[in-house]
């Protein structure tokens, strides 16, 4: 049995597994702010913004919370283009 796993390109060649993404947020209110210091005080922030500014806050399964440089619609609309590639794969 081959298992596949579907990855969504995030920005600058970073990439995350599409399964294992909960939520993908602004950053711009106070409780994602606030729920992304404390992930960095937890050590489980991933920032892959390059340094630049941060404009998607994806959550994972695992409580990891990485920082996108790409817009949040960007990453849902890969999001969905990778699973209705998969879905006509697969029939």
């Amino acid at each position: 049995m081959r298992v596949s796993i579907k990855l969504i390109n995030i920005g600058f060649g970073n990439i995350v597994a599409a399964e294992r993404i909960v939520a993908i947020v602004s950053p711009e209110s106070a409780p994602i702010k606030r729920l992304i210091s404390e992930a960095r005080d937890r050590g489980i922030l991933i920032d892959a913004t390059y340094g630049r500014r941060t404009r998607a806050v994806i959550i994972a399964d695992s409580g990891h919370v990485v920082l996108s440089a790409v817009q949040p619609e960007t990453v849902r609309h890969r999001l969905q283009t990778s699973n209705t590639g998969s879905n006509e794969e697969s029939n």
